[in-house]
Parts: C-alpha cells; structure tokens; sequence
C-alpha cells in the first residue's frame, strides 16, 4: 500500500496576503511625499528666521541695547519658524528612511544609501538644534516684558539666522544620487540635480558662506522628492 502524505498550512491565504502587503509597502510614495513636505518647511524655516532680522538691523550696529524688546515683538514668527523648523526635521527623516530602501534595493552594498541617509538625518538633526532655544525666548515675560538680556537676545537672534540654514550634509545625499545615478540605479536627471545642487550645497557648506547652504539645500530636496514622487516610474514598474 502507498501512503500519500498531503500538508495544508491552517492559512493556505497568507502567503498571497503578505505578499500583497510587500508589494504595497514597495510602490509606496508616501517616504517622497514626506521630501515635499520637509522641502516646504525648510522653505517656510528660512522666510521666518529671515525675518527676524533685529540684530542686522542698522539701528543695532555696535550695540545690543533694545535687541531684547524688539525681539519679543515677533514672538508670532518664532512660533512658526519653531513649528516649521521641527516639523521639517521630522519629515525629513522620514524621507531619508525611504531614500535609503530607494537605493539600497537597485545599488546593492554601495556606499550612496548610507551615505544620503546619514546627510538627510545629520541635517534634520541640525534643524532641531536650530529650533532648540526658541520656547527661551518666544514666550513673552511678566507684563510682556521680555525676561532676557540684550545680549542673549542678540546671540540668539544670530544662532536663527545661521544654524537652521546649514543644510550642507543634504548635500552630500545629491551626491550620493548622482553616483546612483552613475550605476544606472536611479533617473539620470535625478542624478544631475544632486551633482549640481547638492554639489553647490557642500561647496557653500564648507566655505564661509555655509548659510548659503540653506537655499541650495532646499531647492535640492524640493526637486528631489518631487521627481521621486511623481517620476521614478520605471523602478516602480519593475518592482
């Protein structure tokens, strides 16, 4: 007599069920929408610390006599320029997570993932280091009377108006798109953004006009996720 043995898992719909999920979570673009969005508030970062300008105006020259109440007098700017600035760091990583399993699935054991992700999250880590005084000064004192020196309001009015803009580690994420690029793992016109924006980014990072590097950095990340999210097609065509 022959035995035939037959095995039925319990579930005989999960495998079919898990590999839906897979195939879901891969053509996500949600990781690049989130670039759009970190993109944006680093936009709104550098339109409010740029208006908060009491130190470099002409009336302050030489002095810090007055920086104080002046300052809480755009107590409204601080309190977007914070929101901005953390909410931006936030997505920020975010995109860099999915920047990371973008190139990591068609560069193998290159360098470039690692390398976009540790800009993208250095940067974002600047960024809340940007944001990091600002509840010590926004919040007005007793009777709307500012309760800090002049001095320390200068300071702080200086460290807004440089420390949010150094976005000169995003620019070594371009850079590492641009190698991806090289190897074919990415769009080459993605490719060419990174080497000319994100390139510009590092060489103004590294100079001494590394607030600079804020300009070049967003419009570096903007173009980016933007070609991520509604380009890239062919990847996701593969997948």
């Amino acid at each position: 007599m022959t035995t035939v043995t037959t095995q039925n898992p319990v579930r005989s719909d999960l495998a079919s069920t898990e590999s839906g999920h897979a195939d879901r979570t891969t053509h996500s673009r949600l990781w690049a929408v989130a670039g759009v969005g970190a993109a944006l508030a680093g936009m709104a970062t550098i339109v409010t610390s740029s208006a908060i300008d009491i130190v470099y105006r002409d009336e302050f020259a030489g002095t810090t006599d007055g920086v104080a109440q002046a300052l809480s007098d755009k107590s409204p700017v601080l309190f977007v320029f914070h929101t901005a600035t953390a909410l931006g760091a936030v997505l920020m990583i975010v995109f860099g997570a999915g920047l990371f399993r973008r190139l990591r699935a068609t560069t193998g054991d290159s360098l470039a993932p690692v390398v976009a992700l540790v800009g993208l999250a250095g940067t974002a880590v600047v960024s809340i280091l940007g944001s990091g005084l600002d509840t010590e000064f926004m919040m007005p004192g007793p009777d709307s009377e500012p309760g800090y020196a002049d001095s320390s309001a200068a300071l702080y009015n200086h460290w807004i108006g440089t420390i949010p803009w150094l976005w000169t580690l995003a620019g070594l994420a371009g850079l590492a798109i641009f190698a991806a690029a090289r190897a074919r793992a990415v769009p080459r016109w993605l490719g060419l953004v990174g080497l000319v924006l994100g390139g510009l980014t590092v060489l103004l990072g590294v100079s001494p006009l590394e607030y600079m590097a804020g300009i070049t950095g967003v419009l570096w990340l903007l173009v980016t996720a933007l070609g991520f999210t509604f380009g890239d097609k062919a990847y996701r065509a593969s997948r």
